[in-house]
Order: structure tokens, then sequence, then C-alpha cells
């Protein structure tokens, strides 16, 4: 292994001391991890948060094996020891990455190719961002939902970092229209601005009534959905002949009434996936094809991660509490 620097025994992190609200995510010190084979340790910068760190909090989205406790799936900072084997990165590097687990951390180990090179012009909060969300919806929008330019996207949760993230790329690579749902207009402007044609407030509009009307009754080609619950048979309802329903959350819970005639009759496709128990070869593949296609973008400024707040490491739980309350348009970042 090679070390840029002699490291201190111990790091601040932060520990789900039991399954809980916001206030059970504790500061504590722990060892600092080191790389193991094929392995680069980063000094964290900032680490992005998700949905699935609050789903873990409350004890509904366990670690898979081998994967740090500690919450946190992505990061960005300094790469400052490499196993013996690394070739993709040096010491020194700024990088971002795709995590397990262990993001809420002063240092975290990732895999070579599992990282990124911070995109020219970005900061590393900005790329702190950028992995889970930028490598979930190249996976479900691009890979699974097979998107191609001149289709028409339904994205719900808009203002979701998913969500900012599915309107940035789909207008990037193409798309003919560009429907988001969201809850006030505050959120719906912030869509529109973002590249969204159209922005519906679910409070007061129905996004199946809204979805046909800007489509002249055909429907919308590829539907991305982290709500799940009464949404999906909306969704299908709303889809075109031959429409991709994405699924990449349930925030609603589970579906309890649905009519499968619609899928037949409409001969639609309905997929979805998580990305965390996803081996680190199959990350990696994700990983190439967005540095080839989606990095350009960013290091020329077409598209840029959409940061809402931020809060220094030890103060997760307020992080957790922002995230909750769903009134945050981007990402919510936390800073070592």
């Amino acid at each position: 292994m090679k070390l840029l620097t002699q490291l201190p025994e111990n790091m601040l992190a932060i520990e789900i001391s039991q399954s809980g609200g916001p206030e059970v995510l504790v500061p504590v010190k722990r060892p600092i991890p080191m790389p193991a084979a094929g392995e680069i340790l980063v000094k964290v910068s900032a680490a992005g948060v998700n949905r699935p760190d609050v789903l873990q909090r409350r004890g509904h989205y366990a670690p898979p094996p081998g994967a740090s406790d500690i919450p946190g799936l992505e990061v960005a900072g300094e790469v400052i020891a490499i196993a013996a084997d690394v070739t993709r990165f040096k010491i020194g590097d700024k990088v971002c990455g795709l995590i397990a687990g262990g993001g809420y951390a002063q240092y975290c180990v990732i895999h070579e190719t599992n990282s990124l090179p911070i995109p020219d012009g970005l900061t590393d909060i900005e790329a702190a961002a950028l992995p889970e969300t930028f490598f979930t919806v190249w996976t479900n929008l691009f890979q699974r939902g097979r998107f191609t330019a001149g289709e028409t996207v339904l994205i719900h949760g808009g203002t979701s970092g998913i969500g900012t993230t599915a309107i940035m790329l789909s207008k990037a690579f193409g798309a003919k229209t560009v429907i988001v749902t969201v809850g006030s207009e505050e959120k719906q402007q912030a869509c529109l601005a973002l590249g969204a044609d159209i922005a519906i407030n679910y409070r007061t509009q129905d996004f199946v009534e809204e979805t046909k009307r800007a489509t002249s009754g055909k429907g919308v080609d590829i539907i991305v959905d982290l709500i799940a619950g009464d949404y999906v048979a909306r969704n299908y309802e709303a889809a075109a002949m031959n429409g991709r329903i994405i699924q990449v959350g349930t925030q609603n819970g589970i579906v309890k009434e649905l009519n499968l005639m619609l899928m037949l009759l409409k001969r639609l496709t309905h997929t979805g996936s998580t990305l965390r128990s996803r081996s680190v070869a199959e990350k990696a593949l994700i990983a190439k094809e967005l540095e080839q296609q989606v990095w350009p973008l960013l290091s020329e400024g077409k598209i840029k991660p959409q940061i809402f707040q931020l809060y220094p490491l030890a103060e997760a739980s307020k992080a957790h509490e922002l995230m909750e309350s769903s009134s945050h348009i981007g990402k919510i970042i936390l800073t070592a």
C-alpha cells in the first residue's frame, strides 16, 4: 500500500445507534479503513445524502454483506492511499465515487473502478452529488428504460436528486418533452428552470389528465417513478403504447390495487432496480459509460448538479430532517 502521509489512528464518522428517527445518527470515533485489493482511500471532502440512507437509518435497508455499517453511498475528495495493485488513480488525485456504505466519515475506501475523476470545473461538493444519482438515473432511464432521443418522459419527484438529474440528462440526450410532478409552485419553477417542459403540481392537478393533454392523448414513452403506492396504477394510465415504467423508489409504499389489463393492452414494460447490492464489476460498467458519455457534459458546463443545502458531517441528523421534510430542491451534502 502507498500512503500520502501518516494517518491519524481514528476518524469522525456517523453511526446509526439504533433504528429510528434522525436523532439516532450519532458522531463517533472509528478506525480509519485501509484499502484492500483494487481499492483507494479517500480523504472525504463531501458526502451526498440520499433516500436509501434514510431507509437504512429506519432499519429498512441493511448494508449488503461486507459493506460498512456507516451510512453514505457517495463521496468526493482526495486520494491519500492506494492498494498495491491500483493503476487507475494515484495519490493526490481528486475523485468522486460510489460505495455500498461508509460515506458519512472523514475517510472512505472505494474500489478504483467505481471511482471517477472530478469533472473539470466542479467543486468537491458538487462532485459528491454525482455518483448515487447519476449512476441510478443512467442505469434506469438509459440502460433499463432504453431511452432514445425524441421520446417523452414523465419524472415523478422532479426536485429530488434523482428528479433533477433525470431532467438534465433526458434533455441533454434529446427528449422531445420532459414532464415532471412536484408539490409546490416554487418546485414547478425550479424544474422549468432546469429544462423541464411541463411541471405538474400533484396537489392541485391530476398528472394523468395533464400528461394526456400534453401528449394529445398518446401518453408518455417513459415514466421514472420513485413514489409507488397508488402512483403505479396511474402510471399505467399515463403511459403510451409500448411505454416503459422505471421504478427507482417506493416512497408511498406497496401497491394495494392494480389492474394489469392495462399493462397487457398497452404492451407496457414495468421494471426497476436497486444499485447498492450490485457487484463492483457491474457498477464499474456504469461508471465507464458515465465517464464516456456524461462526464464531458459536466466538464463543459452543459449540466450541473443542483446543490440545495450543506451541513457539517457532525450534523447529519439535521440533513436527514431536511431530507424527510421533502422541502429540498436538489441535493443535500455533508461536508467533512
